[in-house]
């Protein structure tokens, strides 16, 4: 809903074009002259909106909370550029400052890099995996609720039978009448099962169509990543927005043609942690203020022309002001990051980017306030309440000014961190967790290198008193004569002596594999999970062992993947259903349905659930089991089996529609078999006299062959 600061759409000012004539004098067309006066008078018509004093104060207020967020985050921001920097293998400025101070190896130690990749691998394998299963599933809730006009279509059939029992001289009791009302009920609430099973996969396919297409996937991978580096890690949606699409369409001849349409879409993205900015008392992206930083183009501030919500003479001003510089805001962060992630310095300055800086405000702000910029007592009922808003700051441009149209007042942004700190925004990294032992482990290394340079080869003391001119100091090798002279002092000591420094490579490496080990530890990602070495001792010698030992390990794995899938996935696709059965006209989408993340789940159950599910095929493969479970059942087992395998079960298993085609033709044929055997029976009749058969002898003894 907008608060009444967007003026009527206007169409999209072409740009200027000029000519000369005869080279002298520079003309104009008529229609480009009235797109500038057109231009020009947006320009001053967004001027004079912007400065009013209502959006004033609504720009102002945005520019105080940007100051308070962006100054308590500096220090966030410098331990989130020393993680990237650890990622990348370098030292901060100041510690490498510090080194070539001492002189010495530079050398780094990529410990941190080695387990952030390895938890990636990890919890990408558990949530992803090869991408034949959803990290999630719908499920129809427990107690499914009975619609009020069926529970009185069954009262009111049960009240009349018991009358016409009545009438008909046998009575029925309290007992008989409650329990065929529960037999009714049972019977609804088994019906509605049914169908809220099939409403429930029929949901999950659609949502599942809409997140593959809304880059909720990749988001989600890069959302991964973003966690084993940063102290908090962010994906924003679903955000709807009008993408073009490429369509053919066929022309009268018969041929196709390309056509661009405009279509409403719902995207996920994965939102930079540089980017967030949250209120220093935060404690989720729901608690206080939220400001996301966003770097446009021009083309994109045009994409936004006519764009529901936006208002298009401020875009208009926002542009011309752009064109003659500024609408940067300029932070020492992007010059640090840029050298931290290996870019030029010169690709950070705000001076030469042609991107504009615009700030999106999430926000709760008193009712009163919003009357006062401009919305009527209909759109703002109670001016002591508070309302949740969503603005756009560009400069001094207020460009958008919305309340938040979730039914809720929830934002689209999700986050989560590796090691979570309850009730603080930004939580403990991987980076965090093992950065001492990262120091450690950089410390002895490069001590390790310093003194194995040094105890490589001798040390040589010479008395150059002693040595003649022009002789070589810095030259050894073997079998090589030193010329040396007399000492004037008449002392017998050698003008050249040896020595060899010591080594202390094995307490170094002893250094450096403890602080190491430490590291497996702290990170609970040993690792032997990754493939590598390091169980090969105790408990790791043997099969068992070492699966014990997994098993403890992926403890934290578990914790990890259950804390995504409660913050992380649950509420990004509970968000995405709810989205469905708001705007999505399908009535056959929408039931009392749950979102069900199993993320951690399949981490647990997966390898377990194949081998129980083998075990319960050969079990119940015998004809007794085969006629309680039926064929449709035995069907549904050997898909779960076909799945587990990441075999396509469609291929393997028919459907359930021939499966019951083949059962009617069979049922058929068995029909018709039992209509012939009478026939046929007419035609064997047995062998003798028809005094036996007369006589009522028994069947048995009718078919026994005659003894001689």
């Amino acid at each position: 809903m907008q608060l009444g600061l967007t003026p009527p759409s206007q169409p999209p000012i072409q740009p200027t074009q000029a000519f000369s004539v005869n080279g002298i004098l520079s003309a104009k067309p008529l229609s480009t002259l009235l797109a500038e006066e057109a231009n020009a008078a947006a320009v001053k018509a967004a001027s004079e909106q912007q400065a009013d004093p209502v959006m004033q104060s609504l720009a102002a207020c945005i520019r105080k909370h940007w100051s308070l967020a962006k100054e308590a985050k500096e220090p966030i921001e410098k331990e989130m550029l020393s993680a990237v920097r650890s990622r990348r293998g370098e030292y901060d400025p100041d510690t490498l400052s510090r080194i070539r101070q001492q002189g010495g190896s530079e050398i780094y130690m990529m410990l941190f890099a080695t387990k952030a990749r390895q938890a990636k691998s990890l919890i990408t394998d558990v949530i992803l995996g090869t991408g034949t299963e959803k990290p999630f599933t719908i499920k129809p809730t427990p107690v499914p609720e009975l619609p009020p006009t069926e529970v009185n279509a069954i009262m009111q059939a049960v009240y009349a039978e018991a009358a016409q029992a009545e009438m008909m001289g046998t009575p029925m009791t309290v007992a008989d009448i409650r329990q065929k009302l529960l037999d009714a009920k049972q019977a609804l609430e088994n019906q509605i099962e049914e169908t809220a099973r099939i409403y429930a996969e029929r949901a999950e396919q659609k949502i599942e169509d809409i997140l593959v297409e809304g880059g909720w996937l990749d988001a989600l991978a890069q959302f991964i990543d973003d966690m084993m580096t940063f102290k908090t890690a962010f994906i924003k949606g679903p955000v709807v927005r009008m993408i073009p699409q490429l369509k053919w369409e066929q022309t009268p001849d018969g041929t196709f043609q390309p056509v661009v349409k405009r279509e409403r879409k719902l995207e996920f993205e994965r939102v930079d942690p540089f980017n967030i900015y949250p209120a220093p008392w935060a404690k989720s992206v729901h608690d206080a203020f939220l400001i996301e930083r966003h770097k446009l183009s021009r083309a994109d501030l045009n994409a936004l022309i006519g764009v529901e919500g936006y208002d298009e003479d401020a875009i208009k001003a926002v542009l011309d002001e752009h064109g003659s510089g500024g609408l940067h805001e300029w932070l020492s962060v992007d010059t640090d990051r840029a050298s931290a992630e290996g870019r030029d310095s010169l690709s950070a300055d705000v001076n030469r980017s042609d991107l504009i800086d615009a700030l999106q405000y999430w926000g709760s702000v008193s009712g009163k306030m919003l009357r006062e910029w401009g919305m009527d007592e209909a759109e703002v009922p109670d001016e002591s309440k508070e309302y949740e808003i969503e603005a756009w700051l560009i400069g001094s441009h207020v460009i958008k000014a919305v309340l938040n149209p979730d039914p809720l007042q929830r934002r689209p942004y999700y986050s989560d961190g590796f090691s979570r700190i309850p009730g603080a925004f930004w939580h403990n990294s991987l980076f965090d967790v093992i950065r001492d032992c990262q120091d450690m482990c950089n410390s002895a290394a490069r001590a390790l290198a310093n003194n194995l340079g040094i105890s490589s080869g001798p040390q040589v003391v010479m008395n150059v008193d002693r040595l003649p001119p022009g002789e070589s100091v810095t030259e050894m090798y073997p079998w090589k004569l030193w010329q040396t002279t007399s000492d004037p002092m008449g002392s017998s000591a050698a003008p050249i002596t040896f020595f060899q420094p010591s080594s202390n490579a094995n307490e170094l490496m002893g250094v450096f594999e403890r602080f190491s080990q430490l590291a497996d530890e702290y990170s609970g990602i040993p690792r032997y999970m990754a493939g590598f070495g390091g169980g090969e001792g105790g408990a790791g010698r043997t099969a068992s062992g070492m699966s014990m030992m997994i098993g403890n390990a992926s403890k934290l794995v578990k914790q990890l993947v259950g804390s995504i899938d409660m913050h992380i996935i649950g509420p990004s696709v509970e968000r995405t259903y709810q989205w469905m059965m708001q705007y999505d006209p399908d009535a056959g989408l929408k039931g009392d349905l749950k979102i069900v993340a199993r993320g951690a789940l399949s981490l647990v159950t997966k390898e377990a659930a194949q081998v129980r599910r083998n075990e319960f095929l050969q079990i119940t493969a015998n004809p007794f089991d085969l006629n309680i479970v039926g064929m449709e059942g035995r069907a549904e087992i050997l898909r779960e089996a076909a799945r587990g395998l990441n075999l396509n079960p469609d291929k393997i298993v028919p459907s359930l529609t021939v499966l019951r085609e083949r059962a009617a033709m069979q049922h058929m044929a068995m029909m018709q078999m039992q209509a012939q055997q009478p026939q046929q029976g007419d035609q064997k009749k047995p062998q003798g006299n028809g005094q036996e058969l007369m006589n009522g002898a028994p069947v048995e003894d009718q078919f026994q062959p005659q003894g001689t």
